[in-house]
């Protein structure tokens, strides 16, 4: 199926009004020309993989549905371009989801001197990093060598020529040149030390993020002359995780193995539905104040007419919330393992009801030179979490709902350095060890 400069141009335009819909507003003009300039289709294999409407994936050959594959390369959408032992491994991302982290990279300073960008993938992005920037400015790493060679031949193909290296971002960066704009097109759920030692203070750094409970949101963080990196959250973006910070697998949880608890019960009015049931602030918020938490719903019946899983990434600790299928009012809680998982999930919960409920890009991240990581609320001076500082909420194990709240209220104030807990409980107190104030 051939296509003639007419044809292109309508696909073109037709992807250029998906991107503006999804933006809410139009590309600015060296943007759209450098998408135009960047013809999708010459970045994707002959055989992509689209959702089947079934939670799966169905193959799409250009040779035998030519339609199809034409269709979904210039349609806002992401697609599968690789599977490994069984499941995606790559992609081309939404064009949409692209273009918004390239604006976000974008500083109000002059244009980068050094691009670097992180996950070649198909080599689309960095294309548009090239029409943006000029390719001799771009330097793109790719964990797969033959990825990174099949990038590098479809770039050729589109008339580019950055810098493409094979190595693995988690570990090091090669060589040792410094960067203006570091972007990431994988998501993590730590924004490694040595990215931030590469970058040349007032660059920027731009990446995907994950947790275990949610894979959600961006952050920009920008550097600074003391050689940290500071900046928001932002509400977009779900991307494959770095191979090398994979999350807690769903393979590993009791969902699987079939097994049963035989821990502690209790009783909580807090819904299940609320902490895992799509709410994105809700969700996002939870996986930075719970580390290392995962959930999976379990609807087979075999336990209860439905059940929420939670499960420790180290597969040590467990905990289960059942509905009976009746009431909505109270739920059985069933928790094992050295962290009470619900006890931590229901106070982080209780404290960003407190908190006013904050949106994702209401979160900001500050990275310090040794690469410790510090998750605050509106401003760096209000912190929500650092790193290790899962022990308070493990302590909150087992609380009620209203002991939890008073816990949240009480890691506010010691944060600003005021009053006592409020937690009137003698026994909260103590297992809270608190009974010093």
């Amino acid at each position: 199926m051939a296509l003639g400069q007419d044809d292109m141009a309508v696909l073109a335009n037709r992807l250029l009004t998906d991107i503006a819909k999804q933006l809410g507003r139009p590309l600015a003009a060296p943007y759209e020309a450098a998408l135009r300039a960047t013809p999708r289709h010459l970045f994707l294999p002959d055989r992509l993989w689209l959702r089947d409407g079934a939670g799966g994936y169905r193959p799409c050959d250009k040779n035998t549905h030519p339609d199809g594959w034409w269709t979904a390369a210039y349609t806002d959408t992401p697609l599968v371009t690789q599977f490994t032992d069984g499941a995606p491994s790559s992609s081309a991302s939404m064009p949409s989801m692209v273009l918004r982290s390239l604006l976000l990279a974008a500083t109000e300073g002059p244009e980068p001197g050094a691009v670097l960008e992180l996950g070649t993938g198909t080599g689309f992005n960095a294309a548009l990093l090239c029409a943006l920037y000029g390719q001799d400015r771009v330097t793109t790493l790719e964990l797969d060598e033959t990825l990174a060679a099949q990038a590098t031949t479809r770039l050729k193909a589109a008339g580019y020529a950055p810098h493409v290296a094979v190595a693995d971002a988690s570990t090091d960066l090669p060589g040792n040149g410094m960067y203006d704009m570091l972007v990431a097109t994988f998501s993590v759920d730590r924004v490694p030390a040595h990215w931030l030692r590469r970058c040349r203070p007032g660059g920027r750094i731009v990446t995907p993020w994950f947790s275990d409970w949610c894979a959600y949101g961006t952050a920009a963080l920008d550097v600074t002359p003391d050689h940290r990196a500071e900046g928001r959250f932002h509400p977009f973006g779900s991307y494959m995780t770095m191979r090398t910070q994979a999350a807690a697998s769903s393979c590993n949880s009791p969902v699987h193995h079939g097994g049963s608890l035989s821990g502690a019960q209790s009783m909580t009015g807090l819904s299940p539905w609320a902490v895992a049931g799509g709410d994105l602030d809700a969700e996002f918020h939870l996986g930075l104040a719970v580390p290392g938490v995962s959930y999976e719903w379990d609807s087979s019946g075999e336990h209860a007419p439905t059940r929420l899983w939670l499960y420790g990434a180290d597969g040590s600790s467990v905990a289960t919330i059942d509905h009976d299928g009746v009431q909505a009012e109270q739920f059985t809680v069933t928790q094992q393992g050295p962290r009470h998982l619900w006890g931590e999930t229901s106070a982080a919960y209780a404290r960003w009801s407190q908190l006013g409920r904050p949106t994702v890009d209401r979160h900001g991240l500050t990275l310090s030179p040794d690469g410790t990581q510090r998750v605050w609320i509106d401003s760096p001076e209000s912190v929500l979490a650092t790193e290790g500082d899962h022990d308070l909420n493990a302590a909150a194990a087992g609380l009620e709902l209203k002991e939890a709240l008073a816990l949240a209220k009480y890691r506010e104030r010691q944060r600003s350095g005021t009053a006592s807990t409020g937690i009137p409980h003698a026994e909260a107190r103590t297992r809270l060890g608190l009974d010093h104030d």
